[in-house]
């Protein structure tokens, strides 16, 4: 007779381990999620609060114009009051802001998979007036 002793140990072993890696799927992953939309919603405001700094010169005159300066002074105060850090390109009349989010593993650091950063860009135009959607 063949014996058995310690078949089981291992089966339990490896459905363990699977088990873990799952659970790290679904609790990193969502946290990848969570920081995506973290980053989405902090490079989209401050291109809104970039997109504020309208030349007020050139405004008077009938130009919907961004102060490149006042615009990038905007984004970085912006991104340091929710303690986050960001790049912001400023053209006549759009703000682009690109915000990187850090996200460390919890669970899948057991299986080597390192940490990750998850980056954003949005946009804003500046407009006067009312306008219609585009």
């Amino acid at each position: 007779m063949r014996r058995d002793d310690g078949s089981i140990t291992a089966l339990v072993a490896v459905v363990t381990i699977a088990l873990i890696l799952v659970a790290g799927l679904v609790l990193d992953g969502g946290r990848v999620l969570a920081a995506r939309r973290r980053a989405q919603d902090l490079a989209a405001n401050a291109a809104r609060a970039g997109a504020q700094a309208i030349d007020e010169d050139r405004l008077r005159r009938g130009h919907t114009v961004l102060d490149p300066e006042k615009s990038r002074s905007a984004v970085r105060r912006y991104l340091s009051a929710a303690a986050a850090s960001g790049t912001a390109q400023v053209s006549p009349d759009i703000v682009s802001v690109t915000v990187s989010v850090p996200v460390r593993m919890l669970l899948l650091s057991i299986a080597g998979v390192v940490d990750t950063t998850v980056t954003s860009t949005q946009r804003a135009r500046a407009v006067q007036g009312v306008t219609t959607g585009e």
